[in-house]
């Protein structure tokens, strides 16, 4: 009966000491408060009671950063929010070296996106913002590398300005705008007039060509139903004429 008693035991211990972490997890081991070190993934087995085991989860995590309120180099109240993607590569470094390595992680990426923000001006964060990321990613992750963490990309997501500033922008992009369409317009007017130049050298060359263009020009027009055309006759044309008629008028005029 002792002996029974005994397995009984025995295998209840067994079971207690039982472990299975997951492919993507690692078990950290202590026993007796000393450090003996990651494992898994798989079944695996620890001395209940001495030995205690702290999960790592080894994938990416995603963390969403709150609003972050800075004020940019060139004195711009802005609103930054920015993502950022880390993983745990040091298991053992992770439970050892910091309380809660996620909370901390996030409150380096906060300080940080602060300082960044603050170190640059607004039209560099508006246009630049590959390269704040990569410096963005760059800073934390040499602050979180004693923790055993790897942190792969900082992304900003989302840059809030004040109505004011959005107001002022958007008249210097119209004025931008504007600016651009009368130097095109202006490119357009000065390839036209060396365009006219060029034809009214031509049509000084060869007189028959302006009296063609001209006559095409009343045909494009007539195409039209509802236009009044009106046709120039050149004076050297009814000048005779004019001639033949005053000569007429003078011959049937009676003598007195």
């Amino acid at each position: 009966m002792g002996y029974l008693i005994a397995i009984f035991f025995a295998l209840i211990i067994v079971f207690m000491g039982v472990r299975m972490v997951q492919e993507y997890e690692r078990g950290v081991v202590f026993r007796l408060g000393r450090l003996i070190g990651p494992k898994g993934p798989g079944l695996f087995w620890i001395w209940p009671i001495i030995d205690r085991m702290v999960r790592i989860d080894l994938r990416t995590i995603t963390l969403e950063l709150p609003p972050q309120e800075a004020i940019s180099k060139d004195n711009v109240t802005i609103k930054v929010t920015a993502v950022l993607y880390f993983r745990v590569v040091d298991p053992n470094s992770a439970v050892t070296k910091v309380f809660d390595y996620g909370m901390a992680t996030m409150q380096i990426a906060q300080t940080t996106l602060r300082n960044v923000v603050g170190q640059s001006v607004l039209d560099e964060i508006l246009s630049q913002r590959e390269q704040i990321n990569n410096e963005l990613q760059r800073i934390i992750d040499e602050q979180t590398e004693p923790w055993g963490i790897k942190v792969s990309s900082v992304e900003i997501k989302d840059v809030e300005l004040p109505q004011s500033m959005q107001r002022a922008m958007a008249k210097q992009a119209e004025a931008e705008r504007e600016k651009r369409a009368k130097i095109i317009h202006a490119e357009g007017e000065e390839q036209a007039s060396l365009a006219l130049a060029r034809a009214a050298a031509n049509m000084g060359a060869e007189p028959a060509t302006l009296q063609l263009r001209y006559l095409q020009t009343l045909v494009e027009i007539s195409a039209e139903k509802n236009s009044t055309i009106i046709f120039p006759i050149p004076l050297d044309m009814i000048e005779p004429m004019l001639q033949i008629a005053k000569n007429v008028a003078k011959s049937t005029t009676p003598k007195e």
